[in-house]
């Protein structure tokens, strides 16, 4: 039986994109992805996370990292709800990794009903398919290696996306996230000098709002 992990990476930064990792496995395989020590992407340092992306590639069935940029969010987010564009992206991976279970790390506040969409957004696409089964957790990526696996391979592709804008634009955009001191004073100097935001920023984020208001 083939299993997937899905996780994502950079939901809520106003800065560069969101990247959603899927990893497929045969479940009877998926203790080798426990025993190479995966964890939850934010409790391993940069360095032993790039480590195990290389080693979960050579494991894995399948991988696969969906990118969404902060133009697609921003264009998405005038039509749907950011849950939606969730469903989007996580229903990309499991298009290019199909599989018999999948696990997914619940991106709404009611884990069952994200799980019941995934599913609902699969089969319509497919109605002549048996229906795979999905099981929709908060912080999956705690309880099943293989979401764990998914989650390391998100972060390692965002975080190189970050350092390739830092070494494009020239300066320190710090981590992306609005709480970043780096992020907040590039945005405000960036602005005050400019007028306007650049591609990579999500100007329909709150935190670019307030300096555009």
């Amino acid at each position: 039986m083939k299993i997937l992990g899905i996780d994502e990476a950079g939901k809520g930064p106003v800065i560069g994109p969101m990247c959603i990792g899927g990893v497929r496995i045969d479940e009877d395989r998926s203790n080798a992805l426990k025993n190479l020590g995966v964890a939850d992407s934010k409790k391993l340092s940069p360095k032993r996370r790039v480590q195990l992306a290389a080693q979960i590639k050579k494991y894995a069935d399948g991988w696969f990292v969906y990118e969404v940029s902060p133009n697609q969010i921003d264009e998405l987010r005038k039509l749907m709800s950011m849950n939606d564009i969730m469903v989007l992206a996580f229903g990309s991976v499991i298009e290019e990794l199909p599989s018999d279970k999948i696990y997914a790390d619940a991106a709404d506040v009611k884990e069952e009903r994200f799980g019941k969409r995934l599913l609902d957004n699969y089969m319509e696409k497919h109605p002549d398919i048996s229906a795979p089964e999905v099981i929709s957790k908060h912080r999956a990526d705690d309880l099943y290696p293989v979401v764990s696996a998914a989650s390391i391979l998100a972060k390692v592709r965002r975080d190189e996306l970050i350092e390739q804008i830092k070494v494009d634009m020239g300066v320190d955009i710090g981590s992306g996230y609005p709480s970043d001191p780096k992020t907040k004073k590039f945005l405000e100097e960036w602005y005050r000098e400019n007028g306007s935001f650049p591609d990579i920023v999500r100007h329909s984020w709150k935190t670019a709002q307030k300096f555009i208001q």
